[in-house]
């Protein structure tokens, strides 16, 4: 994202730290279930769908490219902390992008 001006950089800087925080929970926390990572996951995509609105007033909007990335981004994460078989629909459930 940081590559298409489309999208403001102090914004993609924040869904970055939003994927930093959740990373930094998952190491914490260690969840053993996918129902216990699921509530990170659904946090931070909460956190992230709360951006929409600043997107939209500075002329961007979590569009199909952002999506596509910020899924990608979502899924190396969980299979990087030892999940490779939970359904991304399921890890990204309550996103509004």
């Amino acid at each position: 994202m940081y590559r298409d001006s489309y999208f403001p950089d102090f914004l993609v800087d924040k869904i970055r730290g939003v994927l930093i925080d959740l990373c930094e929970k998952i190491e914490a926390q260690l969840p053993e279930t996918p129902e216990a990572l699921f509530l990170l996951t659904h946090s931070a995509t909460e956190s992230i769908n709360d951006l929409g609105e600043e997107f939209e007033e500075n002329g961007s909007e979590l569009e199909t490219e952002a999506r596509e990335v910020m899924a990608e981004n979502f899924d190396f994460i969980v299979k990087a902390y030892g999940f490779p078989d939970v359904d991304i629909e399921d890890v990204i459930a309550p996103r509004e992008w």
